[in-house]
C-alpha cells in the first residue's frame, strides 16, 4: 500500500493515476459501483488493473508502450533541416526524393515530411491572393466598371 502511495504522490501520468487510485480504492473497500461513478472507469478497468497489481506490484500499472523509434536519427534530422532551410523553394516529392537517397528512407505518410517543413520554419500551405479591396489600384478599376 505504502508503495501505491508512492506512485500516485509521485507520477503526472493521468492513465498511470487513474489505475493506482482504482487499485487504491479496492483495497480500500470500495465496490466497484462507488469507483466507477467517481472515477469513470468501467468495472473490467478496475478488475484489470487490480489484477496486474496483485501481479506484478506497482510495475504492473505502469505504462508499458514507449512508442517506436524514428526513422531518422536526431542528426539526420538535423541534417535534412539544414538542407531545407538552405534552399530557396521546397517541394515535398524533392524533399521525399532527398530523404529516400540520402538516408534510405521512406515515411509511410506525409504528415512527417510536413513535419520537418514546420521543424525548418517553412510553411507548406498555398498562399491565397490578395483581396481585391487590398489593392487600391483594383479597387478603383472596379468602381470604374461598375
Amino acid at each position: 500500500m505504502d508503495k501505491l502511495r508512492e506512485l500516485i504522490k509521485s507520477n503526472s501520468d493521468p492513465r498511470v493515476l487513474k489505475r493506482a487510485i482504482a487499485v487504491r480504492m479496492t483495497l480500500q473497500g470500495y465496490t466497484h459501483a462507488q469507483i466507477m461513478e467517481i472515477l469513470g472507469v468501467s468495472s473490467g478497468f478496475i478488475s484489470k488493473w487490480k489484477q496486474a497489481f496483485a501481479e506484478e506490484g506497482v510495475a504492473g500499472l505502469a505504462l508499458k508502450y514507449r512508442g517506436s523509434e524514428g526513422f531518422l536519427s536526431v542528426e539526420e534530422r538535423e541534417q535534412v533541416i539544414k538542407w531545407l532551410q538552405a534552399k530557396n523553394s521546397w517541394n515535398i516529392n524533392e524533399l521525399e526524393r532527398y530523404i529516400a537517397e540520402e538516408f534510405d528512407v521512406v515515411f509511410a505518410s506525409r504528415t512527417s515530411y510536413y513535419d520537418l517543413l514546420d521543424a525548418a520554419g517553412i510553411s507548406w500551405k498555398k498562399s491565397q491572393g490578395t483581396h481585391a479591396q487590398k489593392d487600391s489600384q483594383k479597387v478603383e478599376i472596379e468602381k470604374r466598371d461598375n
